[in-house]
């Protein structure tokens, strides 16, 4: 059990945390990686009280996949988006013959990031929001 010292200790050092900017969040994420070898992948989540709009972006927890472009492989895209979504054969082409179109929304950002990956190796031009 924590003494009482150690415990207001610990209490202002959370203030601290929670009170930090934006900036200075990724600063400390840096600081963390490069002299401690610890990733932070959720710095901004911890603070996005006090970071506004900026914070609330960095804690992004749903994305939208959004074909831009279909590329020179326009078969092979829509072969690919029939796959990802689930979506017939028409329903597929009409998606991409509709670029820029939503693949996907409110997915996690490993799904979108998997998503975009496999779109551009099919030659897609692909933006996550």
């Amino acid at each position: 059990m924590l003494n009482d010292r150690k415990m207001a200790d610990l209490k202002q050092f959370a203030e601290q945390l929670v009170n930090l900017t934006v900036k200075e969040v990724n600063d400390l994420a840096t600081i963390l990686k490069d002299e401690y070898g610890i990733e932070p992948a959720a710095a901004a989540v911890v603070v996005s009280g006090g970071g506004g709009e900026a914070a609330a972006e960095e804690a992004q927890t749903e994305f939208n996949v959004i074909l831009k472009d279909a590329g020179a492989s326009k078969l092979a895209v829509v072969k690919l988006v029939k796959e990802l979504t689930g979506l017939g054969l028409k329903e597929a082409k009409e998606v991409v013959d509709s670029a820029p179109s939503s693949v996907k929304e409110g997915v996690s950002k490993e799904e979108a990031e998997g998503l975009k990956k496999a779109l551009e190796e099919a030659g897609a031009v692909v933006e996550l929001k």
